[in-house]
């Protein structure tokens, strides 16, 4: 009874937020413009160009990588994520398009050691030209249910990961690597929007390729750390202090979520993008290659970017109900793609290989296709 009254009172608060800002925000809409393009060479320990201006509105960033190492490039507005390239092959690149707002932005060119670049996004027509978005009034309750999700799974990721933490100061390895792959798959529900706190994120989940000196470089913190210690050193020996700092970073993590002002269109979009994120990476199987839980973290990212599809379906059902059917299906196959390593209620010990992951991958994938499709359907871009 106190749970359904608290989580009541946490709607009724989320939806008078969610409705001060849909007032406040409805008169903000940007008209669409062709694409500005520019292109990025990631050279070394720097970019070139390394400082950019373009106007506010779309611009294609095409990103190439002639270093020899597999890097990642970011657009930081302070501590949050505005769009990102990750996984960017030595001698290949991607392109990414993002609608930008005036103002200063920095940039992570490469390695999360190199220097930050600028981008300065100038005032154009098309920002002095918004026009007022469909009424922003009617995400209210999808935004408040979000917000309530987000604090109570942050809720559960911090109990997980005092339990992981009390495990290593334990020195039970055994115990430890139980209560792993269950945490990680918590942060893995709120992923989509843990993953725009780009200074977070890098201490919480960055992998050991990001950095310098890899395993051994002191940037190197987080969940992928004590995956580290916890299956390829096979050791808890000395990790208490990294199991310690990740337990102060959800928490700040989880204080961040509860300030987090949310347009409708992050929704769908932040879903989107970590999908397609997923699909990117899962292929070369990068991101859990120490404990190989990629099967658990995946079931996460299903489940978390779903209650953001449930939530945007009364919208979605009615303004565009063909896609609306397609992303059901898209996430059925995803499902499906699992269900043959499932065993009981968690998944089969066997790591995937090369076939079944890109298999894996091309649902995934599919499923960002459509995702990235539901704003533009909505009027929300």
């Amino acid at each position: 009874m106190r749970v359904a009254v608290a989580v009541s009172a946490l709607l009724v608060v989320a939806g008078l937020a969610a409705f001060w800002y849909a007032s406040n925000e409805a008169k903000k809409a940007p008209a669409k413009t062709a694409d500005n393009a520019v292109t990025v060479t990631i050279q070394g320990n720097a970019c070139e160009p390394n400082e950019i201006t373009v106007p506010a509105g779309r611009t294609t960033f095409t990103i190439v990588n002639k270093s020899n190492r597999a890097l990642e490039w970011e657009i930081l507005d302070g501590v949050m994520v505005v769009e990102e390239r990750e996984n960017i092959a030595p001698g290949f690149s991607q392109t990414m398009t993002v609608k930008l707002s005036p103002g200063d932005f920095a940039i992570t060119c490469g390695l999360l050691s190199n220097p930050r670049g600028k981008l300065h996004v100038t005032p154009s027509a098309a920002s002095k030209a918004e026009e007022a978005r469909p009424s922003l009034v009617n995400y209210v309750g999808a935004l408040a249910e979000y917000q309530v999700f987000l604090r109570l799974e942050a809720g559960t990721l911090e109990d997980a990961v005092r339990g992981l933490a009390d495990a290593v100061k334990a020195g039970d390895l055994q115990q430890a690597r139980a209560l792993y792959a269950p945490a990680h798959q918590s942060y893995k529900r709120i992923e989509p929007m843990a993953e725009l706190f780009a200074d977070l994120d890098t201490r919480i989940n960055a992998r050991a390729d990001y950095f310098e000196k890899r395993e051994a470089d002191p940037g190197f913190t987080g969940f992928h750390r004590i995956e580290y210690a916890l299956y390829s050193q096979n050791d808890v020996k000395g990790l208490a202090p990294v199991a310690d700092r990740l337990v102060a970073d959800i928490g700040v993590l989880k204080e961040r979520l509860r300030g987090l002002n949310m347009p409708p269109e992050r929704l769908a979009g932040s879903a989107s993008k970590l999908l397609r994120r997923v699909a990117d990476n899962l292929p070369a199987g990068d991101e859990d290659h120490y404990g190989h839980a990629e099967l658990v973290n995946l079931q996460g990212t299903l489940e978390g970017t779903r209650k953001i599809s449930e939530l945007l379906q009364p919208l979605l059902v009615k303004a565009a109900p063909a896609l609306q059917k397609s992303v059901d299906e898209r996430f059925a196959a995803f499902d499906a793609a699992l269900a043959p390593y499932r065993e009981g209620e968690g998944f089969k010990a066997t790591p995937l290989d090369e076939a079944q992951r890109k298999a894996i991958a091309d649902a995934v994938r599919a499923l960002a296709d459509e995702l990235g499709k539901v704003n533009a359907a909505l009027g929300l871009e």
